[in-house]
């Protein structure tokens, strides 16, 4: 992942890096689906206060608004990896984004709101 992270960032590529880049992609690919299948289930991972304090307190104003549960434990409930996210799925599209748009910091995604100077 540092590799990956270290390709990710960097300001100047090449077509070599780039395809060094996506090679590392796969590879990242292959690791990550190796954990998930045998490292996670060796651990039991559960939910951080802080994550099951903001859980109850969004549980109990569903409750006084009527649209909630009945019912639940307060206590933190278990958190599995998840392969199944954007942020997971979006990592196999950085190297053609990066040969195609260009390094991230070479373009913003920010909207530009008419009458403010650029």
């Amino acid at each position: 992942m540092a590799h990956w992270h270290a390709f990710a960032k960097l300001r100047l590529h090449t077509d070599d890096t780039i395809n060094l880049f996506k090679n590392l992609t796969v590879a990242l690919g292959v690791e990550v689906r190796k954990f998930a299948k045998s490292t996670c289930h060796a651990f039991s991972t559960h939910e951080l206060p802080r994550e099951a304090s903001a859980r109850i307190r969004r549980e109990a104003k569903l409750k006084a608004s009527g649209k909630g549960k009945l019912g639940g434990t307060g206590g933190p409930h278990p958190k599995t990896f998840n392969l199944n996210t954007y942020k997971m799925h979006a990592l196999g599209d950085y190297p053609s984004s990066i040969q195609r748009f260009g390094t991230l910091e070479s373009y913003s995604t920010e909207a530009v709101r008419p009458g403010l100077p650029p």
